[in-house]
């Protein structure tokens, strides 16, 4: 029934926000005197970003693991500005959003080091007003999507039922980690094909 739907689960990269990694790396790569590929390669290639995602590195220690794969002593300050210039917020998920927090829940979810959620409201200011405390990155669960721990953790820390709660994102590895987790899950493209699924579980309604 979807009248037990009573939380919606939202990733952020390409779900509440455009996402420019290509972006950000080439940030890094002009602070660093390096090429993008270079630092795509020492960080995202390697397998790095996964050890700040699942909480394997601390933000201390990942923070001055990526400046030296970079081969430069990236401040906290320099790596929050290459991350915020990579977003932009996606106002119309975001009106949404508001639209159903009049009715159900709402929480963030987003694979990513804890600095993400520590300097969100310089990252993506927009989100704080929709979601109040409720943004988690992956790594505080010591997990990352799509293992269904990740989900598991984070729907423990939300005190909710997972029947009760529908995932959003962009990525199908993901919604299917998910869905293993007990979770409802939408496969995001669009805001026209998630308004369409909102609609289908009674919870987008038209005034």
């Amino acid at each position: 029934m979807a009248d037990e739907i009573k939380l919606v689960l939202f990733d952020m990269d390409n779900v509440l926000c455009g996402y420019d990694r290509g972006k950000r790396v080439a940030h890094l790569a002009a602070l660093a005197g390096t090429s993008s590929e270079a630092v795509h390669s020492a960080i995202w290639d390697s397998g790095f970003e996964l050890l700040g995602d699942s909480g394997t590195l601390d933000a201390a220690d990942y923070l001055r693991g990526f400046g030296e794969r970079i081969g430069y002593p990236l401040s906290l300050d320099e790596w929050v500005e290459a991350r915020r210039c990579s977003m932009r917020a996606d106002c119309a998920m975001l009106e949404i959003v508001g639209q159903l927090r009049r009715s159900v829940d709402t929480a963030v979810l987003t694979n990513n080091t804890t600095l993400v959620a520590d300097h969100i409201d310089t990252l993506l200011p927009e989100l704080r007003p929709l979601f109040g405390s409720k943004i988690y990155t992956s790594a505080q669960f010591g997990a990352a999507k799509p293992d269904p721990l990740c989900y598991r953790r984070c729907v423990s820390e939300l005190k909710a039922s997972p029947a009760t709660i529908l995932f959003v994102d962009d990525l199908a590895a993901n919604v299917a980690g998910a869905r293993q987790a007990g979770l409802l899950a939408h496969h995001h493209s669009s805001v026209e094909t998630f308004k369409t699924a909102l609609s289908g579980y009674g919870l987008l309604r038209e005034e």
